[in-house]
C-alpha cells in the first residue's frame, strides 16, 4: 500500500519473495500483522524511513546496503532464524518494552539468528539469550552480559581511553542489555589506539567472542 509517501506491508503474510525497501524518499511501514517468510529484504533507507510495527520475520535475510544507523525499531519485531548483511551500528535488537509505551514493543524477540555477515558497531541484544545467535568475527567483538561483567573488565589496564569510557560506563546499559557488539577499528580511533592492542586485552576473557 502506497499512501502520502508512506508504503506499508501491513495485515498479510508474505513468503519467498525479494522486498527492496531504496525509495530514499519513501517511509517503509511494515506491521502491524504482518508476516515474513523466507524473504529478502534489501534496506537502503535511513532508519528514520523505516519503522517496524511487530512484525515477525522467520528465516528471511536482510541485505542491509547503506549503512543502517542507531535503528531501535527492531525491538519492536519479531526475528527467528534470520541472517543480516552489511554495516549496522547503534540497532537494538530483542525484547526490550521499556524503550517506548507502543503496544508493538511488548512482543520484540530475537533467536537463531545469524550476524556473521555483518558489521556491528554499537548493537545491543536486549532481553534475549545471546546464545542462540552467531555474531561478527573480529575485528568485531562482543561482550556478553555486559552489566554483570563490567567490574571484571574494570580491573583490567585498557589501552587509549577505551577502559576510561566505554568499559567505565558499561554499568550505565539498559539492564536488558545481554550482549554489546563493538567495532575495533572504529574503538581503537575513537579511544586513540590500536585494533591489536585492544585484542590483546579482550582475548583474556572467555565472555568475550571475536
Amino acid at each position: 500500500m502506497d499512501w502520502l509517501g508512506n508504503i506499508v506491508f501491513a495485515d498479510r503474510e508474505i513468503e519467498n519473495e525479494r522486498l527492496e525497501l531504496t525509495d530514499t524518499k519513501a517511509n517503509y511501514i511494515l506491521g502491524p500483522n504482518l508476516t515474513l517468510k523466507n524473504c529478502t529484504l534489501v534496506l537502503k533507507v535511513p532508519a528514520r524511513r523505516l519503522s517496524l510495527k511487530q512484525p515477525r520475520f522467520i528465516d528471511c535475510t536482510f541485505e542491509v546496503k547503506q549503512e543502517l544507523k542507531n535503528h531501535q525499531s527492531w525491538v519492536a519485531a519479531s526475528l527467528k532464524g534470520c541472517r543480516f548483511k552489511g554495516r549496522l551500528s547503534g540497532c537494538d535488537f530483542g525484547y526490550w518494552p521499556e524503550y517506548m509505551s507502543l503496544p508493538w514493543y511488548e512482543s520484540g524477540s530475537i533467536e537463531d539468528c545469524d550476524f556473521s555477515e555483518a558489521r556491528l558497531d554499537g548493537c545491543r541484544i536486549m532481553g534475549c539469550d545471546p546464545a542462540t545467535l552467531r555474531f561478527p568475527k573480529w575485528p568485531c567483538f562482543t561482550i556478553l552480559d555486559p552489566i554483570r561483567r563490567a567490574p571484571e573488565l574494570r580491573r583490567v589496564k585498557w589501552p587509549g581511553s577505551f577502559g576510561d569510557v566505554t568499559v567505565e560506563n558499561l554499568h550505565k546499559q539498559p539492564s536488558r542489555a545481554t550482549a554489546l557488539t563493538l567495532f575495533a577499528p572504529a574503538m581503537a580511533m575513537r579511544h586513540e589506539t590500536t585494533e591489536d592492542e585492544l585484542r590483546a586485552v579482550i582475548e583474556q576473557f572467555d565472555f568475550i567472542l571475536y
